[in-house]
């Protein structure tokens, strides 16, 4: 008698391999979705900071950041200071103390993003004022909710 030779795979084997790779997604899909989001957020620091540095070198030639509640990168005005190129952030600004302090605002508008902002003041200090699964802010600018 011949041995019959059986070729393939049975069907324990082929759920043991869809377990497998169940258990790998479950895991791998939101440590992926979290470093696309991570890649993201940098965009906000590195406006702001611009911006930030802009507002100054308006201060040194006006003496002011702005006037009657109108912050010198308003649209509009000769120092238009809105980033080119914003993908994931809005940015905005407000003035404090008539004119002579501002603080930047950076707010997630992207579906990772959303959920995210990040403020500096005339005084240089960074804050995370909103970062999804959080309460309350930071000082300081958030990539991780454990970190700075």
């Amino acid at each position: 008698m011949k041995a019959v030779l059986n070729r393939g795979f049975t069907l324990i084997e082929l759920m043991i391999v869809v377990a497998i790779v169940a258990i790998l997604a479950t895991i791998a899909f939101p440590a992926y979705t979290d470093y696309l989001r991570r890649g993201q957020i940098p965009e906000a620091f590195t406006h702001l900071s611009d911006m930030r540095v802009k507002m100054e070198q308006y201060y040194q030639d006006n003496r002011n950041y702005g006037t009657s509640n109108t912050c010198a990168n308003a649209a509009g005005t000769n120092w238009n200071f809105a980033p080119v190129g914003r993908k994931y952030f809005d940015f905005g600004c407000t003035l404090t103390n008539g004119g002579q302090g501002f603080t930047l605002r950076a707010t997630g508008k992207a579906p990772r993003t959303q959920g995210h902002e990040y403020t500096i003041d005339h005084a240089g200090a960074k804050a995370t004022t909103k970062f999804p699964g959080v309460s309350g802010s930071k000082a300081c600018w958030a990539v991780k909710a454990s970190d700075c």
